[in-house]
């Protein structure tokens, strides 16, 4: 499937320069247009507020604020612009107890260093195509961690107290993620 990009608005955070210059360039690649860029979580938190991104991509390991503590404040913070963001986080450390931690924080997908751009596309064709409902509770405020959608599924419910009917907040992070695929789509007519 084909898309434009060029409406989509995503904020990009890593501290190193020529990172974050390689990976905009990529973005440029694909057609986005609206790149902010940030070199520490607390400097995207705050233009996260203003900017309102579709799509966050950062760096996990940065000083000041890192990429999973950027994603706690996204996620839980009353002074964020929008907790459903989907975001990317990149880091060159794969090992199954760091995706789990990143999971496990909220993060949406998880790009490990270093990525061909072929792979950047695809986490943002994941996003787009594949959205995750939100989960609330206690602990843990994200997209739902559970990756397999059995839609045929007629069994009890798998947690208890699991609610079954949409609640407004999961359909407002499912209106969001559907705003972002509708103005990515490519209208061919």
């Amino acid at each position: 499937m084909s898309y434009k990009f060029e409406k989509a608005k995503i904020l990009l955070v890593d501290d190193m320069s020529a990172m974050l210059n390689l990976t905009k360039s990529i973005l440029n690649t694909f057609g986005f247009r609206e790149v902010e860029l940030a070199q520490n979580g607390k400097e995207a938190f705050n233009k996260a507020k203003t900017f309102d991104p579709d799509l966050i991509i950062t760096d996990w390991m940065m000083d000041e604020m890192d990429g999973v503590e950027l994603t706690n404040k996204i996620r839980r913070d009353p002074m964020s612009a929008n907790p459903y963001v989907p975001i990317i986080i990149m880091t060159g450390f794969s090992a199954k107890p760091r995706v789990e931690t990143a999971r496990d924080k909220g993060i949406t997908e998880f790009l490990v260093k270093p990525f061909t751009s072929r792979d950047l596309y695809n986490k943002i064709v994941q996003v787009i195509e594949r959205p995750r409902q939100f989960v609330d509770t206690e602990d843990f405020f994200g997209p739902d961690r559970r990756r397999r959608n059995i839609k045929d599924y007629t069994g009890p419910k798998k947690r208890a107290g699991e609610d079954t009917t949409p609640t407004q907040e999961r359909r407002l992070a499912a209106d969001l993620l559907k705003k972002l695929k509708k103005q990515t789509k490519d209208q061919t007519r």
